[in-house]
């Protein structure tokens, strides 16, 4: 099977493949959770075979701020960076930026989920490959819930109903700060892809739909953000509103939590040694408006792209080629929890054993909702960001939900003129 072949062996295959020389190369990646560390791990590995050297240029955990940066250094033409670990949503924007790696990975793109070799597909030209998977799901403290006989909510209501009822009978007992339900509510990607939950798996869309409609304006998805809105300060804290993801973790994880949102990277961190709660949570589907919904995570995951500006572009399309292997998507879904591209991992029994809960979240990410990109292309940053700018104005009271989504579809509207 693939994800038996020695790392080594498939290093030195690259390098025979056409590799020549050693090449001084820089990788550019984010810092959420023990991501930095693995890739430096991954990266010594490929160094001592193939003679290259790579240095790493560590990147926000912010995807926007990461994305900002990107189209800064693309747009200059900067050689300091040959490959980046891009979004899901990055490559209708970045394609133009990014070598075809169609011819060179031809040989490999077959063992991927084809849907997410699509995503990285632009006008014919396979712009990055897959190095995870990603769609949230509903951690819970399944210790406190079936202290007080409850189940994992279906329904949103449910959740607001369960966690309220949890945290204010573990705080009468004295746990003065544990709170319901953490979740990414700053002005960022991340609130894009809640909101884009809520909405969804309450009826109202999903944005801008595939046919280029502007949906976003209506009664559900205002009526989703409202339920939100009463979650802050009350089951959430009032300083959900300026969480990402490793902010939201550091609150579960302390053990003041009874329900997060949250990637699959989570869960390692959360059964860590240094963990309040190793071994006292699960994980469940996102809940839905109403019981019977399909769940709606938003589909994520990351990749990696050549430059078209390295000047070392057959050795970063190796190292590209590498990071996205089988064996090290292995590594990565046992070490890190990340869910793999390579559909043959989810069988694998050493996956298996390392993470029991990663073949029940297949079809959770194989039923995910993608966000607006592949629609609004060159456009999709401007779309998001005033999408969550005017979800976190609603959670922040500055307007209500009706009349910030209807300005909403004006702005959308002016951008899109005749065509996305």
């Amino acid at each position: 099977m693939t994800t038996t072949l020695n790392v080594l062996s498939f290093c030195a295959a690259i390098v025979a493949a056409g590799t020549a020389g050693a090449a001084e190369l820089s990788l550019a990646a984010n810092t959420t959770g023990k991501n930095v560390h693995f890739i430096r791990e991954q990266l010594d590995i490929f160094e001592k075979q193939t003679g290259h050297k790579v240095s790493l240029v560590t990147m926000p955990p912010s995807s926007s701020e990461q994305f900002s940066q990107y189209r800064l250094w693309l747009a200059a033409g900067n050689k300091d960076v040959d490959v980046y670990q891009t979004d899901v949503v990055w490559a209708p924007q970045l394609a133009d930026q990014f070598v075809d790696l169609t011819e060179a990975a031809k040989d490999v793109v077959g063992q991927h989920f084809p849907s997410i070799i699509a995503s990285q597909t632009v006008n014919g030209r396979l712009v990055a490959l897959p190095v995870f998977t990603d769609a949230p799901a509903l951690f819970y403290r399944k210790d406190l819930l079936e202290k007080y006989g409850k189940t994992p909510p279906k329904t949103w209501d449910e959740l607001a109903a369960t966690a309220k009822e949890i945290q204010e009978k573990e705080r009468a007992a004295g746990q003065a700060d544990l709170w319901g339900y953490v979740f990414q509510g700053n002005a960022y990607e991340g609130l894009t892809c809640n909101a884009l939950e809520w909405v969804k798996s309450s009826g109202g869309g999903q944005i801008v739909e595939p046919d280029g409609t502007i949906s976003i304006n209506n009664e559900k998805a205002a009526a989703a953000i409202d339920r939100i809105k009463g979650w802050v300060g009350t089951i959430s804290p009032q300083g959900v509103l300026a969480y990402q993801e490793e902010e939201s973790r550091g609150v579960w994880q302390t053990g003041n939590s009874v329900f997060m949102r949250n990637w699959p990277y989570a869960y390692a961190l959360g059964n860590g040694d240094d963990s309040a709660v190793k071994g006292k949570f699960a994980v469940a589907p996102l809940p839905t408006a109403t019981d019977g919904d399909q769940p709606s995570s938003t589909l994520g995951g990351w990749n990696v792209a050549v430059s078209k500006y390295s000047d070392d572009q057959e050795a970063a399309i190796a190292l590209a080629k590498f990071l996205s292997s089988a064996e090290v998507q292995k590594r990565r879904a046992i070490e890190l929890s990340n869910l793999p591209t390579v559909a043959a991992l989810y069988d694998d029994a050493e996956v298996a054993k390392a993470q029991p809960f990663m073949p029940a979240w297949k079809p959770i990410f194989e039923s995910a909702v993608p966000r607006p990109s592949a629609v609004t292309k060159v456009k999709y940053n401007e779309v998001s960001a005033k999408f969550w700018n005017a979800v976190h104005n609603s959670l922040s009271g500055n307007g209500t939900a009706a009349e910030n989504l209807e300005l909403l579809e004006v702005e959308l509207t002016e951008m899109k003129g005749d065509n996305w």
